[in-house]
């Protein structure tokens, strides 16, 4: 046996019993190879397993499959662990009466050689019923982290067609791409994106993304002006790891979206993908929406990095305290040197209240205890190429 010995038992397992057609049959015939006589196997077949005795080895299977045998027969009901102790304790009697081995192996089904055997069932079981499609995209994740070339090649399949598989494991699949994703897989991806009706096409859209399939933008671009929010999110998230400057005044209309989570996932693009453009709709955005809370604005507005130190330290002396507070939240993400004594300032002297009731002293000092948490950060971490910025709230 392998280290992988647990995960092919439990996949004999089951086995044992999803591959019977007939499972009393079945039952029926490893009882047979454990040499009992006809009226004990009958017994058993019967459900009659309480006056069964015996010290030979082959006992506790024949017991186990007896069991089995009888729940069939009461309500055709399968205990899903009774396939792996079985397949367990055939392993065993097999070791110690190696006649039966080989019989029991007929009997059973042979235990799989290793972990190809348990990828290749999972790639079949893709196309098998659902709940058999869950797991074995699931398992086939797994495999594919410790690099197995089988479970790669066999999501690179589910990746390549959309309009064959089943929508939960696309998007699992998708959700993992950057395991197995290559430049073959763009037709696929671009017809899955153009798709808009699919339910999966919010996971297509960041999957061009991820693997930077720039081909993609006009589609995804599309996508921003899409019914379900969800899917608006995705495209904003999508165009900024594309960098699509030319995403910009669309991405700029989603910083007014009606949802909150499409409105910070379109500041976040609009962060990345940098510029003047982007940095103009995003201080706009701000000067105009004048609401404390919109951190995303902040956190977007920092990812320029010092370029805008000083426009935000002269927002800090702005009349209202609403504009104050949103630049020390966006001051205290840039973490530069600049910002720390105007935060210490404001911390101290301006007790104004935000029309949300909170004050800009608190925005200042949260302000500055994200600076230092950054700063301690970099200091951990070395020479950074330039300041990063918190994940956006708000």
């Amino acid at each position: 046996m392998t280290d992988d010995s647990a995960a092919i038992r439990r996949l004999w397992g089951r086995l044992l019993y999803e591959q019977q057609a007939e499972p009393l049959v079945w039952a029926e015939a490893v009882l047979r190879v454990t040499g009992r006589p006809q009226a004990a196997v009958a017994a058993a077949m019967s459900g009659r397993i309480d006056a069964l005795d015996g010290a030979d080895p082959a006992f506790l299977l024949f017991r186990t499959v007896g069991k089995l045998s009888a729940n069939l027969c009461r309500n055709a009901l399968y205990d899903e662990d009774v396939g792996e102790r079985i397949g367990l304790l055939a392993l065993r009697l097999g070791g110690l009466e190696p006649s039966l081995a080989g019989p029991l192996g007929d009997a059973l089904g042979h235990l799989p050689d290793g972990p190809a055997s348990l990828v290749t069932v999972h790639a079949a079981e893709l196309r098998a019923g659902r709940t058999a499609r869950i797991r074995a995209i699931d398992a086939l994740l797994r495999w594919a982290e410790l690099g197995h070339p089988q479970a790669l090649a066999a999501l690179h399949d589910v990746a390549s067609d959309h309009r064959t598989q089943d929508v939960t494991v696309w998007t699992k699949a998708l959700n993992r791409i950057a395991l197995f994703g290559d430049a073959d897989l763009e037709p696929g991806l671009l017809r899955a994106v153009a798709d808009t009706g699919h339910h999966g096409v919010r996971w297509s859209a960041v999957a061009c993304g991820e693997l930077g399939f720039r081909s993609a933008v006009p589609l995804i671009t599309a996508l921003l002006e899409h019914p379900d929010p969800q899917t608006r999110e995705g495209a904003c998230e999508a165009l900024g790891l594309l960098g699509a400057g030319t995403a910009v005044p669309a991405l700029a209309t989603r910083l007014n979206d009606d949802n909150g989570w499409v409105r910070t996932a379109a500041a976040r693009a609009l962060g990345d993908i940098g510029g003047d453009a982007a940095l103009s709709a995003l201080w706009q955005t701000m000067l105009e929406r004048r609401n404390p809370k919109a951190g995303h604005l902040a956190a977007a507005i920092a990812a320029f990095g010092p370029a805008v130190v000083d426009d935000l330290i002269a927002l800090t002396t702005d009349p209202d305290p609403d504009l104050r507070a949103l630049a020390c939240r966006a001051l205290g993400s840039t973490a530069d040197d600049r910002a720390l004594p105007v935060l210490e300032r404001l911390v101290a002297h301006d007790p104004a209240r935000t029309t949300l009731g909170g004050l800009v002293a608190t925005a200042a000092k949260q302000g500055l205890r994200t600076a230092h948490r950054m700063r301690r950060a970099d200091s951990a971490a070395g020479p950074a190429p330039g300041p990063t910025t918190d994940p956006a709230t708000g």
